[in-house]
């Protein structure tokens, strides 16, 4: 009898590090061969361009692009041709990765993977969540605290994980990570372990091969359940901080997904806008840092990414915002493109304020 080859989801909202974790896991590999299939909503690659950096030429990696729009959901046709391809492919197959859009639920893909097309050859290994850890702490993620509906879009991520990898920890201190596991778990109780990525790395013993599910059929369909041996429902937030170590596991009692509860999940709220603005003209790094902090304070831009062209360096400039916060760096593997490239994902963001200040405080064109 074949065995299923199994499946790692790693969810998480914008701009909370999936992509620099994938990256590492790349690294780490050591002889696992892997099939990734990256999730963006917007209309061009920019996670999976980075993760085909990582992989380089090792044919031991496939990345698959699934740009704009979210995977698994009612309008992908690209999702289930794509594991049948990886399927066929089998013997050349170790573990499958798929990072989803920053908007989207993981339960569209597990209900994917129970179905009669994918169930014989697929099984789900383990639901990573990943946190923007600082983020959670500035109470961004609370109702009222920063957007209502990337609280809601947040907590649905949180509630079918099994593991939740805080990230960006590394200017906090053992109070802060404590604080932000027990809001963790105030959202989601059934998590089962918590996991910590010292500057975007984690064990890789962490991430893959976790056995987490095992399939239950029934004559008309199949559900996952999960294995027997979690902590029972009496865990609590942990007493010793020293036990928040990365290799340390927390969490509560086993859970069922529910996936028929949550169908309705599955559709897209139309207020998430993602849009993409181009400028042909050489950029200045410091002055895209500043146009695209000021457009946060004027209109409800939650991510940024792409690639600008400046006149400093023959490499592409890399640009990474999580709101207000932006990273702009250097790309030593990759070439200058020959235009500047910015996706904008935002809830009902103007694409013609936020390039209208683009342009103003840039001094070019931003169309």
């Amino acid at each position: 009898m074949k065995q299923p080859i199994p499946v790692t989801i790693v969810t998480g909202f914008l701009g909370s590090g999936k992509t620099t974790l994938l990256r590492s896991l790349i690294e780490k590999r050591q002889s696992r061969r892997l099939a990734l299939l990256i999730n963006e909503f917007g209309e061009i690659s920019i996670d999976g361009a980075l993760v085909r950096g990582e992989a380089g030429l090792d044919d031991q990696v496939r990345v698959h692009d699934f740009p704009y729009g979210l995977i698994a959901y009612g309008d992908d046709e690209l999702f289930l041709p794509t594991m049948r391809a990886i399927a066929a492919r089998r013997a050349n197959v170790d573990h499958v990765l798929i990072e989803t859009s920053g908007l989207a639920l993981p339960t569209a893909i597990m209900e994917m993977l129970q179905s009669a097309e994918l169930a014989e050859d697929f099984i789900l290994d383990a639901t990573l969540a990943v946190v923007d850890t600082p983020l959670l702490l500035s109470d961004q993620f609370e109702p009222g605290g920063g957007s209502d509906a990337a609280a809601t879009v947040f907590g649905q991520q949180l509630e079918f994980a099994d593991v939740v990898v805080l990230n960006k920890i590394d200017e906090l201190d053992d109070d802060a990570l404590l604080l932000a596991e027990t809001r963790v778990r105030e959202r989601a109780p059934k998590v089962r372990f918590l996991e910590l990525a010292h500057k975007a790395q984690l064990d890789i013993r962490l991430a893959l091969g976790l056995r987490l599910h095992q399939p239950t059929r029934t004559e008309h369909t199949h559900s996952y359940t999960p294995l027997a041996t979690m902590p029972g429902p009496n865990t609590g937030v942990l007493a010793e901080q020293g036990r928040l170590n990365g290799h340390a596991h927390s969490g509560l009692a086993a859970h069922s997904h529910g996936l028929a509860t949550h169908k309705h999940f599955h559709e897209q709220d139309p207020g998430w806008l993602s849009f993409v603005l181009r400028s042909d003209a050489p950029q200045s790094a410091d002055k895209v840092r500043h146009a695209l902090q000021e457009a946060v304070r004027l209109e409800p831009v939650l991510r940024s990414k792409g690639f600008i062209r400046t006149s400093e360096t023959d490499q592409a400039v890399l640009v990474q915002g999580v709101r207000s916060r932006v990273m702009i760096s250097v790309d030593a593997v990759r070439p200058a493109a020959r235009r500047s490239e910015l996706v904008i994902i935002g809830y009902h963001a103007s694409r013609t304020r936020v390039a209208a200040v683009l342009s103003e405080l840039t001094g070019t064109a931003w169309r």
